[in-house]
């Protein structure tokens, strides 16, 4: 027992002076790095918006449609095909057409024969009622006589022009008949790409019915359906930024240029068209989506450069009063140029690092 005791009452004052020298130690002191650049989180007033879904149309589009019937013999061009104005897409058979053709000239060169023969009649019997006028007025004919000479002139002359009117209708027709032969050809209105296709060979086209349909060559509009809310806000000129994600994740600056004043009366919601500007790309029938103002909002901006992209994750290097930095996730809302917003994480006021790199900065002093 005594020894146990000695060893107790010894071991106290050590385990004093180890205390005594832990609590009197001096941290040390955080590394440093310098040359780095800072920044602040501002709050700043910016447009706030409302999305207009829509979808990315030609400015100018047509279906074309069969304008006779008939057997489709051929389909010149798929979609996606690029045309020109005039160009041939479908052909029709035209086997009957040209047999009204062929009718119909040939009416009107039995027409023509018929006039020609009236006209012979017509004269002949005027010069014949010429020389009846002179004998009547030398009393060598009877009045008689006379007056069956004056009827056949004007029976000749009325079958001239009987047969003239004839002539006429029959040219209209031969006309028509050439017209309706070239309805059996569609070609195209104007330069463009085709933006579906129909019918295949061998289909039975009948009048009116949809063979194709074409986008005009230039210049996409978007349309969208805005709420009436928005109304007031619109007009036409006015500049909005449209996002088209298959294109592009930035926005494109696009112009309002109609707004259909009759509502949706299921929706309720008012169709504007946007044009947009001309860019390798860009594709009718895509999704897009306009931002149309409403006012103002306050939002938290950084600029996009101290950001750090941990996979789906983001961070910041956030800078104290005591120029320590220190990793903070940070939720970011859209991009405004340089900018960003930043929707939680980190307050106004706050300080960050720009361009931080791959640079572990956890707990060092940071010498801007």
């Amino acid at each position: 027992m005594k020894i146990s005791l000695n060893r107790f009452v010894i071991a106290l004052p050590l385990m004093a002076l180890a205390g005594c020298t832990a609590r009197h130690s001096v941290p040390a002191a955080p590394a440093e790095v310098s040359g780095l650049t800072i920044a602040r989180a501002e709050m700043v007033a910016i447009p706030s918006t409302t999305d207009a879904v829509g979808t990315v149309y030609a400015s100018e589009s047509a279906v074309l449609s069969a304008q006779v019937s008939g057997r489709i013999t051929a389909v010149l061009v798929h979609e996606g095909d690029v045309v020109r104005s005039g160009q041939p897409l479908v052909r029709l058979d035209d086997a009957q057409a040209r047999a009204n053709v062929s009718r119909q000239d040939a009416s009107v060169a039995s027409s023509r024969h018929q006039m020609e023969a009236a006209q012979i009649e017509s004269e002949l019997a005027a010069s014949t009622l010429a020389r009846y006028q002179i004998l009547r007025d030398r009393k060598s004919v009877s009045p008689q006589e006379f007056d069956e000479v004056s009827r056949r002139a004007q029976a000749a002359n009325a079958q001239l022009e009987s047969s003239r009117s004839q002539l006429t209708a029959a040219e209209a027709a031969a006309s028509e008949s050439r017209t309706v032969a070239g309805y059996v050809g569609v070609t195209a209105p104007f330069a463009g790409t085709i933006t579906a296709r129909h019918v295949d060979p061998g289909t039975l086209a009948t009048s009116g019915m949809p063979l194709l349909e074409i986008s005009k060559a230039g210049p996409l509009e978007l349309n969208a359906a805005v709420g009436e809310s928005l109304l007031a806000g619109l007009r036409a000129g006015v500049t909005t930024p449209v996002t088209v994600p298959a294109f592009s994740a930035s926005a494109i600056e696009g112009r309002v240029t109609d707004i259909v004043p009759a509502a949706d009366p299921a929706t309720h919601s008012f169709l504007i068209k946007v044009a947009l500007p001309s860019m390798p790309g860009l594709h009718s029938g895509m999704y897009g989506t306009a931002a149309i103002a409403t006012g103002t909002r306050n939002a938290l901006l950084l600029p996009v450069g101290a950001v750090v992209a941990h996979g789906s994750l983001n961070s910041v290097w956030v800078v104290d009063e005591n120029q320590i930095a220190s990793l903070r996730y940070v939720t970011l809302g859209a991009s405004r140029g340089d900018s960003v917003e930043v929707l939680s994480g980190i307050g106004a006021g706050e300080t960050v690092v720009l361009s931080p790199a791959d640079r572990e900065l956890g707990g060092v002093r940071v010498q801007p």
